[in-house]
């Protein structure tokens, strides 16, 4: 990918950019890039919530944008965490709104529940106008040695 060394925490941001077909194939490409890039942290972010919130914004820019334009994905590791950004072409704002202070999405309704979990689970998330589109983003912190699962 980038030539980093497994465990080696870069010195400065690695990243990763990757178009996706704007399919539903795209979320699984994702999902696997994601934890390719946290493994090269020896304390690296969370990669089950990284996994899970990429594939909610991979997901939603599938459903709610038209046409067959590539999704990107774009991950930075940085030495505080991970930041992770999906483009997609559409560039209205997401129609769930992820600023705080805005109305929270009704988790009972069909819609609205993925970024009702990336605004609980990241430490901040947005969205921001692009060249050709839109990009909604998350961040995640490093998670401590002490506090990361063991494998089994």
């Amino acid at each position: 990918m980038n030539g980093l060394a497994l465990h080696e925490r870069p010195a400065s941001p690695a990243f990763w950019r990757i178009a996706l077909p704007h399919s539903t194939a795209a979320v699984p490409v994702a999902r696997a890039l994601v934890r390719a890039a946290l493994a090269e942290l020896e304390n690296g972010a969370d990669c089950d919530t990284a996994e899970l919130l990429t594939a909610e914004l991979v997901a939603n820019a599938v459903e709610h944008t038209s046409g067959d334009a590539p999704i990107e994905l774009v991950v930075r590791l940085l030495p505080t965490g991970c930041h992770v950004e999906v483009h997609d072409p559409d560039p209205a704002p997401p129609g769930d709104l992820l600023h705080a202070g805005d109305t929270m999405p009704d988790p009972w309704q069909e819609h609205g529940r993925g970024l009702l979990l990336i605004r609980a689970l990241s430490s901040s998330c947005g969205h921001r106008p692009t060249g050709s589109g839109k990009a909604v983003w998350f961040r995640l912190p490093l998670v401590p040695p002490q506090r990361r699962p063991r494998p089994a």
